[in-house]
């Protein structure tokens, strides 16, 4: 696996419906997509969700290679959890029994159903950042958790460290690329050996990273104090976020799939 195959907290800019809509909009119809998809439990509550997958990344443009590239990271967990959902789901309809294991219908039905959740939650939330900017997901995510500041919490600054460790994810990422690039021209092997020696051959990255990461942070807030930043206090925003025809239709459209997966989900289906 690559380091560019990381996409998360990766923008596209475009100008589709999906990135018209109101961040907040997005954010509540991420959460009832979350929803939606632990209430599916067969077969047709599956279909439907893929389909309001496959449907929204359509209506964004986002590329599908990016999707999947996406996915690759998570891969190795994917692989893992199907595993352990295999050998260790009890059932009545044994398939193959070998030594400690035993694999029963139920077991490969659940594993599978396990794969497409986690696979469809990375793809659904992925959506979320590659069309909507870091600066109106914070405010989004400010505004959807205003009524926690009656009670002191520190909502702005919290989606604040939200946005920015989203921001920086992809620069940490190539930063890590380039120290490795270097390593290997120094004679360093990323790639021989077995999983553990893998592992310690990644060691000494983390040093020069953690300077680099700790140096970039020490710049943003040397920025951010230039710029008189003290919080969410008195601050304005360039965009004011208002809710649109579109917004309200989302909201519902995705509403109405959580019932009715939901519903669908309490037959078997």
């Amino acid at each position: 696996m690559a380091l560019k195959d990381i996409t998360l907290g990766q923008y596209f800019p475009g100008t589709s419906a999906v990135h018209r809509l109101d961040p907040r909009t997005k954010l509540l119809a991420v959460l009832l997509y979350i929803v939606a998809l632990f209430l599916a439990n067969w077969f047709v509550t599956y279909a439907i969700m893929f389909l309001v997958l496959a449907g929204s990344i359509a209506v964004s443009k986002v590329p599908v290679k990016s999707i999947f590239r996406g996915l690759k990271p998570v891969l190795f967990i994917v692989v893992f959890t199907a595993l352990l959902n295999i050998f260790y789901t009890p059932g009545v309809t044994v398939l193959a029994r070998f030594w400690v294991f035993t694999i029963t219908l139920e077991g490969v039905y659940r594993a599978f159903f396990m794969v497409v959740r986690i696979m469809m939650l990375i793809s659904g939330t992925f959506l979320l950042t590659y069309t909507t900017s870091p600066i109106l997901l914070t405010d989004g995510l400010e505004s959807l958790l205003s009524p926690l500041k009656k009670i002191k919490a520190p909502v702005h600054e919290l989606a604040m460290m939200m946005s920015i460790a989203l921001r920086f994810i992809p620069t940490l990422i190539e930063e890590t690329d380039k120290i490795m690039s270097a390593q290997r021209a120094r004679g360093a092997d990323f790639e021989s050996g077995n999983l553990i020696q893998r592992a310690k051959a990644l060691l000494p990255l983390l040093v020069p990273l953690f300077i680099s990461a700790f140096r970039r942070a020490d710049e943003l807030a040397t920025a951010m104090e230039c710029r008189c930043y003290h919080g969410g206090k008195g601050r304005t925003r360039l965009r004011q976020l208002k809710y649109k025809a579109a917004d309200y239709v989302t909201l519902l459209l995705f509403l109405a799939i959580a019932v009715g997966v939901g519903v669908l989900g309490r037959f078997g289906l």
